[in-house]
């Protein structure tokens, strides 16, 4: 802990095809907590993030959009600087691949490259993803479809979308040439690559089979760096993606002074997805080889939050968004709970019993509680003033003394390994620990006539210094929990993390009068419904629907279909006889309709923040899709349809029909 080098931690540049869910919150703020951590401890740190802007797939998204590509990824780059705004996330900067500077030295990277022969031009043929920008072999495609005579004539990548044969002109990078080379670093290096076994990933299935040369520039699209000495070339994205690493911090300006800082002089974190490792731990390292850069001394790949059928998908109804837990239940639960529940190596499971359940249990119940009653005896039994701290004064002080001295050695280890459950772990055995302590110490008989009124107050000395000790070792995940414990104890926030101990409460510190609870409790079933329902009514609103920036309001423009498909559809005519708001959801309206068919029937639909007034509803006449198959929602709750509408702006409204049309009748 005595290294002082500056430090320069990284997310991955995120690409900005779609709404950002809580697998990206993830790995923001688990570099936020990193970078909190470092500052605390007293490094210069460096924070950067970013997005991913050019490429085939927004070029397209932009074009069926109607506008320029610059325009569609400016939404983009807004929308997520408000999400990571609201997470609190503490960048020192947000970088675009279409800042000026970044691209002029991604040109000058790749003319470099082509003029020592580490770049040449050739030709690809291959399968290639948009949706990915990335080519595989057919070896590599999850499914393979073959035509009558068995020709391969398309399939899906790992992650399920489509590739479409590519052949194209192409420059390429000399990866082979410097195979030998990644591996004597990756020998010299063992800690390069966290965790233990995602090198044996990269070196069984990239390296030892042979580390074929990497195609590196497209002439099939435009929306990109071009290639200066051969424009109608656009350099691909990965070259272009990760050279944001460097270009961030000045390499190949003017001001280089912090590239100089944070790159050669500091020490370089990168944090990712386990899917992208292998573009960071063997491109990128040669790469840096080429232009003869320091390289990372760590690579820190995490696994995925998933759901109980799978991975999070919009199709499957299960997609978590940070905002809406936010909203709900407050920043410092969310960031609480994933830095706690994705174990290290491994995939996490989101569930909301979990999300509830910790809140309750750990949040509420083994913190919240250990604050309200220390608070509330230091009230009661010495007027609100901490008593002077002294070590080994009742029977039980020793054994909480030597707890949190370890437990605090224990946290800055797991912190270096950038561990956060066992970090966090670390925190919640001095919780325990605390709440254990209460119970053998027995304060309310200390306090009685014929009592100990010096035990008594040790007691309460050591229950406010072990909470001081929490609140700054929680202050990297959980700011308002910190800033709240430390101001009901009457302290200042949280300033550093170096020699933390028990001592440190000055004398005649008060607290709060009355202390107010950090974490109320919830009810476990109405909140666990209210998750289940945000998911399913996201899912029920966007019908698959591309998300779009706020910023910009897209054309429609979808597929035409055969009348066949439209006359399927059968579009009634019905009138609202009750609405009622769900509860446990803040969007969902109930709605009961007379759709002219002998029985009311039943729809839930997403409406409720545009109608907070919903029984302005009753007896409208509205348009509804009748012969959808009725869907559960909420567990309780059957669907008979849906509520057509329209969309313009930021509203939604309703679409009715004249009140002397009958009811049921058939719209088409």
């Amino acid at each position: 802990m005595t290294d002082k080098k500056p430090f320069y931690i990284t997310t991955p540049i995120y690409y900005p095809s779609g709404k950002l869910h809580i697998g990206s919150a993830y790995t923001t703020i688990a570099c936020d907590v990193l970078a909190r951590y470092k500052r605390l401890m007293n490094h210069e740190v460096f924070y950067l993030t970013g997005l991913d802007e050019h490429g085939q797939k927004i070029q397209t998204k932009a074009e069926e959009a109607g506008i320029t590509p610059q325009t569609y990824v400016d939404g983009m780059a807004s929308d997520v600087k408000k999400l990571w705004a609201l997470l609190d996330i503490s960048y020192d900067k947000f970088i675009r691949t279409t800042d000026t500077y970044h691209e002029e030295v991604v040109a000058q990277v790749f003319e470099k490259l082509l003029a020592q022969d580490d770049i040449y031009l050739g030709e690809y043929s291959g399968w290639y993803s948009v949706s990915d920008e990335e080519f595989f072999t057919e070896s590599q495609l999850e499914e393979v479809f073959h035509d009558e005579n068995g020709k391969v004539i398309g399939g899906t990548a790992p992650s399920g979308h489509k590739v479409e044969w590519v052949s194209e002109e192409s420059y390429f990078l000399r990866l082979g040439k410097y195979a030998d080379r990644l591996l004597a670093f990756y020998k010299e290096n063992p800690q390069f690559i966290q965790p233990n076994g995602r090198l044996n990933e990269m070196l069984k299935n990239f390296i030892e089979p042979g580390l074929e040369d990497l195609a590196v520039s497209r002439t099939t699209f435009t929306w990109g760096v071009k290639v200066p000495s051969n424009p109608k070339h656009v350099v691909y994205v990965w070259i272009d993606a990760l050279l944001n690493y460097a270009t961030a911090l000045g390499y190949g300006q003017k001001d280089s002074h912090n590239f100089e800082k944070f790159w050669n002089q500091g020490r370089v974190f990168h944090m990712v997805g386990k899917d992208i490792l292998r573009f960071h731990s063997i491109y990128w390292p040669i790469l840096l080889m080429m232009l003869e850069m320091k390289l990372p001394e760590r690579l820190i790949a995490h696994g995925w939050f998933v759901m109980k059928d799978g991975k999070m998908s919009k199709s499957k109804g299960n997609v978590v968004y940070p905002e809406m837990l936010v909203e709900r239940y407050g920043l410092d639960a969310l960031r609480y709970y994933l830095m706690r529940s994705l174990p290290v190596g491994s995939d996490g499971m989101f569930t909301p019993e979990d999300y509830i359940g910790r809140i309750n249990y750990e949040l509420a119940n083994d913190l919240g509680n250990l604050l309200n009653r220390t608070i509330a005896m230091i009230n009661k039994y010495f007027d609100g003033q901490i008593p002077d701290y002294q070590a080994g004064v009742t029977h039980f002080d020793a054994d909480l003394e030597a707890v949190v001295a370890a437990q605090i050695a224990e946290y800055h280890v797991q912190m270096e390994a950038v561990d956060y459950p066992r970090a966090l772990e670390a925190v919640w055995t001095i919780i325990s620990r605390a709440n254990k302590y209460i119970d053998e110490t027995a304060p309310w008989l200390l306090a009685k006539e014929d009592g100990n009124k010096e035990d008594l107050a040790s007691v309460m000395a050591h229950l406010a210094a072990s909470l001081r000790v929490v609140a700054h070792l929680l202050q990297p995940f959980m700011m308002e929990t910190s800033n709240a414990i430390m101001t009901q104890l009457g302290l200042e926030a949280v300033a550093d993390l170096e020699n933390l101990s028990l001592a440190g409460i000055p004398p005649q510190t008060t607290v709060i009068s009355k202390g107010q609870p950090i974490f109320p409790r919830l009810d476990m079933e109405e909140e666990i419904a209210y998750i289940k329902a945000e998911m399913e009514a996201g899912s029920a609103i966007s019908q698959e629907k591309e998300w779009v920036p706020e910023e910009v309001e897209l054309k429609s423009e979808k597929e035409e279909i055969r009348f066949e498909t439209f006359d399927a559809v059968e579009i009634r005519v019905a009138e609202v006889k009750e609405v009622a708001k769900v509860e446990g959801s803040d969007k969902l309206l109930r709605f009961r309709l007379d759709a002219g068919d002998g029985e009311d029937r039943q729809i839930l639909s997403g409406i409720a923040k545009f109608y907070p007034n919903e029984q302005e509803l009753v007896g409208k006449k509205l348009q509804i899709v009748a012969n959808l198959k009725p869907r559960k929602m909420m567990k309780k709750y059957v669907s008979q349809g849906m509520i057509l509408s329209a969309e313009h702006g930021d509203r939604l409204t309703v679409l009715t029909v004249d009140p002397a049309v009958p009811n049921g009748s058939v719209i088409g």
